[in-house]
């Protein structure tokens, strides 16, 4: 489900329960094993970084999120670095990293082009001689919006909570409203990126595709796949 309307401090409780540990994060842990310092942009409440501190990662772990809220339930792990910003903030944390992360499709939150490459330059310049970065995006071909209705609302600990399309696609965005409890509305726009346009913005930051897979089970990325998942790493 678009995971993009849960940074406001109020409804970051329901994160977690929204979005359960699932193959992606399975996926992403397995690249924190490997890696002596992670920074994971758009960190959420932490999931991530806090399972793998609990398998006893002992590196520098460090999470960036803008949420207030989020953060809050983050910080139950004080062993865990955690920064309140962006990557174009004037506070944020300090490379070099081994390992830069985005799950939960929180890359596609850049929605212009001039966005997207500085976002890329930022994570660039975090990066160690050899680190690696790591994200998805769903695969604009596999239409995900289409699914994004209120006939799919799901239910946790009595709220009701719906998605809804405004508009057409435009072939580059879709702006979608998330309903909370029959009122509250939050409103989220997503940009679906094609592999080639996708690669483009990588090769201009410096980045090269290193493993590129279909889905979290490593399968390749084919016409039909929902999703578009990069393992890049610092071109020579």
């Amino acid at each position: 489900m678009p995971d993009h309307a849960f940074t406001d401090a109020r409804l970051a409780g329901l994160y977690d329960a929204l979005n359960p540990w699932g193959p992606g994060d399975d996926f992403y842990l397995d690249l924190v094993r490997g890696a002596g310092s992670v920074l994971d942009v758009g960190c959420g409440t932490g999931a991530l970084l806090i399972r793998a501190r609990e398998e006893g990662h002992p590196g520098r772990l460090c999470g960036l999120d803008p949420a207030a809220g989020m953060l809050a339930v983050a910080r139950r792990r004080a062993d865990v670095e955690w920064v309140a910003g962006t990557l174009d903030s004037a506070v944020r944390p300090e490379g070099p990293f081994d390992l830069v992360v985005m799950n939960g499709h929180a890359f596609q939150v850049w929605v212009d082009d001039a966005e997207i490459r500085t976002s890329l330059e930022a994570v660039r310049g975090l990066l160690a001689p050899g680190g690696r970065f790591a994200f998805e995006t769903r695969n604009p071909a596999a239409r995900a919006w289409e699914r994004w209705t209120p006939s799919r609302a799901v239910e946790v600990g009595g709220v009701r909570v719906a998605h809804e399309v405004v508009g057409d696609f435009d072939g580059r965005t879709v702006t979608f409203d998330t309903t909370f409890g029959g009122a509250e509305v939050s409103r989220s726009t997503l940009r679906f990126l094609a592999r080639g346009e996708l690669d483009g913005f990588l090769a201009g930051a410096g980045l090269e595709v290193e493993a590129r897979y279909g889905d979290w089970d490593h399968s390749p990325l084919m016409a039909s796949s929902p999703e578009i998942v990069s393992v890049c790493r610092v071109a020579d």
